[in-house]
């Protein structure tokens, strides 16, 4: 089996043929990681209920849990309005990054306090 020909229509891939990935916890919004799928990875999501990612440093799939326990249950997903993204809403069971935090968005914060003398804009 292989992705749904109209999903698949409507993904626009990088040169890679990859689409990142949000990941995002279903019932409180927070988001959770960014991870790339292909066309593959995205069927065996969809077909599984696991979040299934292509990793490009391994240049293998993985599915999310299967070596560190934190599975993702995927609860839904959905393509922006260009077909260049995916979301997936995720029943998150442990530490979603790799280095053991809930987050990967836990990192140091970026100052976004503007530069003197530069105008806001509204």
């Amino acid at each position: 089996m292989s992705l749904d020909l109209t999903i698949a229509a409507r993904l626009k891939r990088n040169g890679d043929g990859l689409v990142p990935a949000i990941v995002q916890q279903y019932d409180t919004g927070e988001v959770l990681m960014l991870a790339w799928m292909d066309d593959e990875a995205l069927h065996r999501t969809l077909t599984t209920g696991r979040a299934t990612y292509w990793s490009r440093s391994r240049a293998a799939y993985w599915v999310k849990g299967d070596t560190s326990g934190h599975v993702q249950h995927v609860k839904s997903a959905a393509l922006d309005c260009d077909g260049d993204t995916v979301l997936l809403k995720v029943d998150q069971v442990g530490a979603a990054c790799h280095t053991g935090d809930r987050t990967c968005f836990d990192a140091t914060p970026l100052d976004t306090t503007p530069a003197s003398g530069a105008r806001a804009e509204h």
